[in-house]
């Protein structure tokens, strides 16, 4: 039972690396630069690997079926990004990514154009991708591949308790209410904004939007610093 877990949990982060391997190509395409894409501070996007694992587990009956397995692929694949994105906005006050300015789009969370690469992209998974894997994987020794798996469980959970916990500390910064206090002002730029941590500049540059927010709250503490300054 431990080893069909840990076999499932290892595909889920080759496929999250792989996930996190096209972020980057597309972002490189896109905005000509590097970026490191993901709520995760390795070099994984879970959203990947937990779509490819449905994909798995629900569509395998359907690889007779390409056409069928080409609509579902999308349906899974849809659901989930708007899914995530609503809850990941409530938890983090942010967006990981927005296609308002994408034609027929669904409140920015999900959009027609990403439709067609979801199901080609879930068909090459299935027809290519996973079994070549699989059977990579079903080479190696069963207490080999637990070892790995353990290893890997625990590095992915400590990545995960940091960027929650840095993510975390970021939206607090957005639901600070800013007195005409220059001190306290400048003790928030200070901490917040100033000297962050590498961790959370590793976070502020995977996700533009939150780039975008923080800017905004220093323009505002900014103006509050400075009409302070104007009265004494």
């Amino acid at each position: 039972m431990l080893y069909n877990y840990l076999y499932l949990f290892i595909l889920f982060i080759i496929y999250s690396f792989c996930g996190w391997i096209v972020e980057i190509i597309d972002t490189l395409f896109v905005d000509k630069k590097l970026v490191n894409r993901g709520f995760l501070i390795g070099p994984i996007c879970p959203i990947y690997g937990v779509g490819v694992l449905l994909m798995i587990k629900l569509l395998t009956r359907f690889i007779g079926t390409p056409l069928a397995l080409f609509i579902l692929a999308i349906a899974i694949f849809m659901t989930l990004e708007y899914f995530t994105s609503y809850v990941m906005e409530k938890l983090f006050n942010a967006r990981w990514w927005d296609y308002s300015n994408q034609k027929f789009n669904l409140n920015g969370r999900i959009c027609l154009e990403t439709t067609i690469p979801f199901g080609l992209g879930g068909m090459f998974v299935m027809y290519v991708v996973n079994p070549f894997i699989t059977s990579l994987l079903d080479k190696v020794n069963h207490n080999g591949l637990v070892i790995i798996g353990i290893i890997l469980l625990v590095v992915f959970l400590v990545d995960f308790i940091i960027s929650f916990s840095v993510i975390s500390k970021i939206k607090n910064v957005f639901k600070s209410k800013f007195k005409d206090d220059t001190e306290e002002i400048n003790s928030i730029v200070r901490q917040y904004l100033i000297k962050l941590s590498p961790l959370t500049k590793r976070i502020m540059e995977s996700f533009p939007n939150l780039r975008i927010k923080m800017r905004k709250i220093k323009t505002t503490i900014e103006h509050k610093v400075n009409k302070n300054i104007r009265k004494k």
